[in-house]
């Protein structure tokens, strides 16, 4: 039987070139979408079920049918949220409140409710696409103060990092947990000056998760070295 991999926020840049590259590569996928729009070329590839299911929300009755009690190989919590970047004075913290909600309640949703399916794979792994923009070292060295980035983005990436070490501490030898910054991406959420392509991202990904590598937890640049927490 082909390994199985969850994927979320799976219909448009870098999840659905997440979908694809597993799909090509022999893997079965569950693409988790907020809605129900189709990916950007108009079709699913083989081997993928689409899912609806949005990260606010806990698991619905679609995802356990889609599931059922099968393995699940691989869940990459990719969804994400930002806020629009503004001064202290213009901060809103409903857009902090839900850049948590998406980014780590959601990763913990996702996690809490395959874990029996995690648990009975033979070796699983948990891949949260974070940022080295919620590197708290990196950040305070002052590394990234050239880049308008939001609060709720920095701070909401910063508390999934602690999430992915909290996982992988309790799910110690059970279950690898990573955070992968992807690089800079061109894509919607991306800066300006972002030039790497999502289908080059996600065969890293896919790379990374056949290395083997047994560190847990890891922060790492996909395709390059490890990140300071």
């Amino acid at each position: 039987m082909a390994r199985l991999a969850v994927v979320t926020g799976a219909n448009r840049g870098l999840g659905y070139a997440i979908v694809r590259e597993l799909a090509e590569h022999g893997w079965d996928v569950l693409a988790l979408t907020r809605t129900s729009a189709e990916p950007a070329d108009g079709s699913w590839p083989a081997g993928v079920v689409p899912v609806l299911q949005d990260v606010r929300s806990e698991p619905a009755h679609a995802l356990a049918a889609a599931v059922g009690q099968r393995p699940v190989d691989l869940l990459v919590n990719n969804a994400a949220q930002g806020a629009p970047h503004g001064k202290l004075g213009a901060i809103e913290a409903d857009g902090i409140l839900n850049a948590v909600d998406v980014n780590v309640a959601g990763p913990l949703r996702l996690t809490q409710f395959l874990l029996p399916n995690l648990l009975a794979a033979a070796d699983p792994v948990i891949v949260n696409v974070s940022s080295r923009l919620g590197s708290v070292s990196a950040q305070a060295n002052g590394d990234f103060a050239d880049l308008s980035t939001s609060y709720a983005y920095k701070v909401s990436k910063a508390a999934q990092n602690m999430l992915t070490v909290s996982l992988a501490q309790e799910l110690q030898g059970r279950v690898r947990c990573w955070a992968v910054h992807p690089g800079k991406l061109a894509t919607a959420m991306g800066q300006s000056d972002a030039s790497k392509s999502p289908a080059n991202a996600a065969r890293q990904l896919r790379e990374l998760v056949d290395s083997g590598s047994r560190t847990s937890p890891r922060f790492c640049s996909l395709g390059g070295n490890d990140l300071a927490w």
